[in-house]
């Protein structure tokens, strides 16, 4: 008995064969990782390795650097691409945080509205903001006295438009930080005898900093990474975007523009990591005890709060209307008339309506082939098990094109896929390698998207059905699919706008039979032809706007009809 306990003990483990289906899982975990490698960690790496190479593709070292560097007029662009981030974010996140605050904490009337106009900037272009701006204060703008002599080509006009454009994405932060507030702390502190003003400094302020400091470090990276804005009003104040786009596109220096968009990368990446960390600290911060608070009707400060967010959401609606406005008017400033002629594109582009539709086809084909592959990724992380140092590296470059500038991505596509020895080149100069990189661009949160909402399913599901010996396949179609089809719709709609309103991504991509509206918009604004540049803008934001509203009415027809086992 004690020998062959013995040997019993003394033997190697006995390895389990795997299944048919578990075999299945890990092709499909395998072709994730290959993907992400091919998509997001070759270009990047192409990117960093041409960084050290001269034009003869010989190494330099950090000599490619120290050039960048010692140019004073290239080194100020660090400084002006700073300088307008750190004011941007001083602007933005005071005034997002007073909106966010009325939206939550008071009585106002028409929150819902409030709450709908502050988005509009998400679905239009960022160019758009600038465009209005140049029909306001340009050179022959209808308020330009009102700048007192100045000019809004440069500094000001950057902020001013990169202000709006980031506005919706700091508010909607910040609305989830004040949200989610526990009601308990404010009742102790009134029952202590705290005013209101001394709760706001010892409950409010501390309770929203995680998405106040998120908030910041997300406009800082916005603005310090846009492409639109600095191109269409920056006039002659050079920034790091737009250095990029002059070395590649103006001088064809390939070293130098990997230079600039390497250290376009730095304050991205650390950004990245500062809000990553205040993501985690918030979420600690939050307990299932807490209970929501309920503002109370307060008469004076409700209706100082609707006065406030008016003056907030007046100028959000005015650049659009001032958009719209200019898309129709037959020649500005000298033909006021108002009529469609901007809308003919075959007068402005040899393309005609061409780039409309292939931003149509780029971005239903991110819609649909992304959020397939999101979303059946994300399962394949989540839901199965095995090849663990597999999964840390799909995992680890699922996260990574959050931290990536999409002029970097953009830049470093051209190097991977339009190498000579690279099998995949016959992707350059297609709609696919466009919609390869919108994917990527945008895979992070979408990807973070159906993980939360893989996360809410309880995983008895999958254990039920081994024990059934289903494959999981058949789970993930006839169960997973369905439960999640809400956040599946977020996904599709969430890459067809971002899709559809991209510019710094594909910039570099493009080719004259694959040329999409936003960099149409970019090219008509650089010749002059403001009326098309802005009716081309309006015609993004038309469909964006169309796709929006609809996927309000799907997702309501949806949650009443899968969603039903939530509520009880």
């Amino acid at each position: 008995m004690a020998t062959s306990t013995l040997v019993a003990a003394a033997a190697p483990p006995v390895r389990r064969a795997l299944a048919r289906d578990e075999w299945v899982a890990r092709g499909g975990l395998a072709a994730v990782a290959l993907w992400l490698v091919l998509a997001v960690a070759a270009p990047l790496w192409a990117l960093l390795s041409k960084s050290f190479l001269d034009r003869d593709g010989r190494f330099v070292g950090l000599a490619n650097y120290a050039e960048y560097l010692a140019s004073p007029a290239l080194a100020s662009s660090i400084w002006h691409s700073l300088g307008i981030a750190v004011v941007t974010t001083g602007v933005v996140v005071p005034a997002a945080f007073l909106y966010a605050y009325a939206l939550t904490r008071t009585r106002m009337p028409a929150k819902g509205l409030f709450g709908a106009v502050a988005l509009i900037p998400i679905l239009a272009p960022s160019l758009l903001q600038a465009l209005a701006l140049v029909y306001l204060f340009g050179n022959q703008g209808l308020l330009r006295e009102l700048l007192l002599g100045r000019s809004i080509y440069g500094p000001l006009g950057i902020v001013i438009a990169e202000a709006v454009y980031c506005f919706p994405h700091a508010l909607m932060i910040l609305t989830t930080a004040l949200a989610t507030a526990d009601a308990r702390l404010y009742e102790s502190a009134a029952a202590l005898g705290a005013s209101p003003r001394r709760i706001f400094l010892t409950v409010t302020i501390p309770g929203a900093k995680y998405g106040l400091l998120s908030a910041a470090f997300v406009v800082f990276t916005l603005v310090i990474t846009d492409f639109g804005i600095p191109k269409v009003i920056g006039g002659q104040f050079n920034v790091l975007a737009t250095d990029v786009y002059k070395q590649v596109f103006g001088r064809q220096n390939f070293e130098t523009g990997a230079v600039v968009s390497m250290i376009l990368l730095v304050p991205a990446v650390l950004s990245f990591l500062a809000e990553r960390y205040v993501h985690r600290r918030q979420q600690a911060a939050l307990t299932p005890q807490a209970v929501p608070l309920q503002p109370r009707p307060r008469p004076a400060v409700d209706w100082a709060f609707l006065g406030l967010c008016t003056l907030i959401a007046v100028p959000i609606v005015g650049l659009l209307v001032v958009a719209a406005w200019g898309s129709f008017v037959s020649f500005w400033p000298y033909n006021l008339a108002l009529g469609l002629k901007n809308y003919n594109f075959a007068r402005f582009e040899t393309q005609g309506w061409l780039p409309y539709v292939n931003s149509l086809k780029m971005a239903g084909a991110t819609a649909l082939l992304g959020t397939a592959l999101v979303f059946t990724g994300a399962y394949l992380l989540e839901k199965t098990r095995g090849w663990q140092p597999v999964r840390v590296v799909a995992q680890l470059l699922a996260m990574l094109p959050l931290a990536v500038p999409g002029l970097v991505l953009g830049i470093s596509y051209i190097f991977f896929f339009n190498h000579p020895a690279n099998p995949l080149g016959f992707l350059y100069n297609t709609l696919a390698i466009m919609v390869v990189n919108t994917i990527v661009h945008f895979y992070t949160v979408s990807h973070l998207t159906a993980v939360t909402a893989l996360k809410q399913l309880d995983s008895e599901f999958e254990a039920v059905s081994a024990s059934l010996r289903a494959p999981f396949y058949r789970t993930f179609a006839r169960v997973t699919v369905p439960v999640c089809l809400p956040a599946i719709l977020d996904i599709a709609v969430y890459l067809f706008v971002n899709a559809m309103t991209t510019v710094s991504a594909v910039i570099f991509l493009w080719a004259p039979h694959t040329r999409l509206a936003s960099i149409a918009v970019v090219y008509m604004d650089d010749t002059g032809q403001q009326g098309a540049a802005a009716a081309m803008a309006m015609m993004i934001f038309y469909t964006s706007a169309a796709v929006k509203l609809l996927h309000l009415l799907v997702a309501r027809v949806l949650d009443r009809r899968t969603q039903a086992w939530r509520r009880r």
